[in-house]
């Protein structure tokens, strides 16, 4: 096992880790994020996302699993004194065993294959962390290849959308791009290599009914800001527009509820069209 540090005050190293939490400009700058938890830090590993530290304290008994991460797993290692270890993990019943500082990957569309069964999601200027965290999550669920989040935005590296994705965001490519016309680059080379890339966005008064739509082919899902919807440039942009029908008094779903469903219905399509063949 590396050489361990010890940190026992709020020295400029924590700091340092202490603004990863609520900073996004120093997220940003330093290109590293924390992680939390069993699962998320297990994904992260078992992905291939380098941890460049990781954070602990050896005052108190580890379980199984972080004395094998801590024993495995490349990075340097520090130990911090409980009270440290807590304000990291912002919980108020107790210090988490570890916390993993994570380089953040480089936003380059190239991650995301895109085959002949590609299904990906785009989520257009989220306000919300924790929307970008559950469609991450549902996306990875449903079998989607990619998120793109698209614009001015809510951080896919904030805290809140990191725990919300359960650890999904180590499976799901997702890349953060300025505007529609890297995106657009990105699906033009595609169509050139033969890939018939298809936009389709959620709308209330869609083209077609969910249910009605091919979702077997290679599809781009486009989701609207929470409040205000698919900017004007994406809805010019997009092939087909869908809707889900409902019942009751709700006129619309929430992004990410909305998302969930769409991506559902794809996942449904194609598990009956493997079937068929």
């Amino acid at each position: 096992m590396p050489s361990v540090q010890r940190v026992t005050s709020r020295n400029a190293r924590f700091q340092q880790w202490e603004a990863l939490l609520g900073n996004r400009k120093k997220r940003n700058q330093l290109r590293e994020f924390l992680v939390q938890g069993v699962r998320p830090i297990s994904l992260a590993v078992e992905y291939g996302w380098r941890v460049r530290a990781l954070l602990y304290d050896d005052s108190r008994k580890l379980s199984g699993w972080a004395r094998e991460v801590l024993g495995t797993v490349e990075g340097e290692r520090v130990a911090l004194a409980p009270e440290l270890m807590a304000e990291l993990g912002e919980k108020s019943g107790g210090a988490p065993e570890v916390v993993a500082v994570v380089e953040v990957p480089a936003d380059d569309l190239e991650r995301i294959e895109a085959g002949p069964e590609f299904l990906g999601v785009l989520f257009d200027r989220p306000t919300s962390p924790g929307n970008i965290g559950s469609i991450i999550r549902s996306a990875d669920a449903f079998g989607a290849h990619g998120m793109i989040v698209s614009g001015h935005a809510a951080d896919v590296y904030d805290p809140k959308s990191v725990r919300a994705t359960t650890g999904s965001l180590f499976s799901l490519p997702t890349v953060r791009v300025p505007s529609p016309a890297e995106v657009m680059a990105w699906v033009e080379r595609r169509r050139a290599a033969g890939l018939p890339l298809v936009l389709v966005a959620t709308d209330e008064k869609g083209d077609a009914d969910v249910y009605d739509f091919d979702f077997t082919q290679p599809v781009l899902l486009l989701v609207g800001n929470e409040t205000s919807g698919l900017a004007g440039a994406w809805r010019e942009l997009c092939d087909v527009t869908v809707s889900i029908p409902m019942a009751g008094a709700a006129s619309s779903l929430n992004a990410a509820n909305a998302a969930t469903a769409v991506l559902y219905e794809a996942s449904r399509q194609r598990a009956d069209a493997r079937r068929a063949d």
